[in-house]
């Protein structure tokens, strides 16, 4: 791991410094307490210095708010069109994560954040980065984000299909928004319904949390095949897979994308937008040059049973934003030698589809999420 020198007491030390967004390590580091200026912060953490805070953890988190408020007052200029708009957003929120990401905490030898009045981090830290070992710099922002994560995870959160909280682990993406999970939990099975589906096979490639496996095996198919890349989805799916006693009906596999073998059901949530992601939470939204689409659509008709149906699960907001052409599922399935059976469609309920002040509005509340049902072979005709 790289590691941060800063100066203190006349004395140079240095700790281990550790990013999940890959932020190399800052080459300047200065002391920062409760007697510096939200002023001074911003101005040096613009032009690059990272500030390691030596005094009260409250005053710290109001410090980055302050320094957040300054950001802000800089503004975002509104695109021509929603291409541009979109590629702005994501330069000013990679700025702003930037300058805040240059406020930095230090997590002792046993992850102990030892400031006064700051909270005890140890469970949330170790959840997220596994067993201590020795001092480790972080951004506050990233800390933050950890301690919001135990939240979620202990809390857990409501999945009305299943009528049950799912509990989603640090880096791995929240199932929040249940229109996606409502498509699968009621569109029609490639197969007549009865005690055949206890014989079927079903995979859910990509599964984060498991609750589409979960949603799946609910619906009283036999076997569900759960996979990832994701190490930390892995764990976070078994987990959830032993809450909901669906141990013996959901196998999780990987890391890996297809598992071996064919199914008769194969199910695909694919991050969004084609777009790089700076973050592990950033890995279940942006899905750069639409990688994970292809290689589900490249792959599903050699792991279709005979009848079989592929559903892949996904939003229009990247038509919507200019960022891949009309047309281009469909088209991308034909020449994977797939037809669509059917396609159903929802609306978005999330927050932000409501949010006039989102330079985005109007492609998000326009936004369309939608099951295509597919199965191996041309269309007909």
């Amino acid at each position: 791991m790289p590691t941060i020198g800063w100066v203190e007491d006349d004395v140079p030390r240095t700790a281990l410094w550790h990013s999940e967004s890959a932020v190399p390590a800052p080459a300047r580091v200065v002391l920062a307490d409760d007697r510096t200026r939200a002023d001074t912060a911003y101005r040096r953490a613009k032009a690059g210095t990272a500030l390691l805070w030596r005094g009260d953890f409250p005053n710290a988190r109001a410090l980055l708010t302050a320094m957040g408020r300054r950001v802000d007052r800089e503004g975002q200029r509104p695109g021509e069109d929603p291409a541009e708009a979109f590629r702005l957003q994501r330069r000013a929120r990679a700025h702003r994560a930037r300058v805040l990401g240059r406020l930095l905490v230090l997590l002792d030898g046993d992850h102990r954040l030892d400031l006064p009045r700051a909270p005890d981090v140890r469970q949330a830290c170790a959840e997220a980065y596994g067993p201590p070992s020795e001092p480790v710099a972080v951004s506050l922002t990233e800390l933050l984000g950890v301690i919001g994560a135990q939240q979620w995870r202990a809390k857990g959160v409501e999945v009305p299909a299943l009528g049950a909280r799912v509990h989603p682990h640090y880096g791995v993406f929240s199932p929040t928004r249940s229109e996606y999970v409502d498509l699968v939990a009621q569109a029609p099975l490639p197969w007549a319904h009865g005690p055949d589906t206890a014989r079927r096979t079903a995979f859910d490639l990509g599964t984060g949390t498991g609750v589409l496996a979960a949603v799946l095996a609910r619906r009283g198919i036999g076997r569900v095949v759960a996979t990832d890349i994701s190490p930390r989805a892995l764990d976070c799916a078994r987990e959830n897979v032993r809450r909901l006693d669906l141990f013996g009906h959901v196998d999780v596999v990987g890391p890996r994308l297809f598992p071996d073998g064919r199914a008769d059901l194969i199910v695909c949530n694919p991050p969004w937008l084609p777009a790089r992601p700076t973050s592990a939470l950033e890995l279940g939204v942006y899905d750069e040059d639409g990688g994970m689409l292809h290689a589900f659509l490249g792959g599903l008709a050699d792991h279709l049973t005979p009848g079989g149906e592929g559903w892949l699960v996904l939003s229009d907001l990247a038509e919507r934003l200019g960022l891949r052409p009309p047309g281009a599922v469909p088209a991308a399935a034909e020449a994977a030698g797939l037809r669509v059976v059917d396609r159903l469609d929802t609306r978005p309920r999330h927050p932000r589809s409501a949010d006039a002040a989102d330079l985005l509005h109007a492609a998000r509340a326009a936004e369309v999420t939608s099951l295509w049902r597919l199965a191996a072979g041309p269309a007909a005709g």
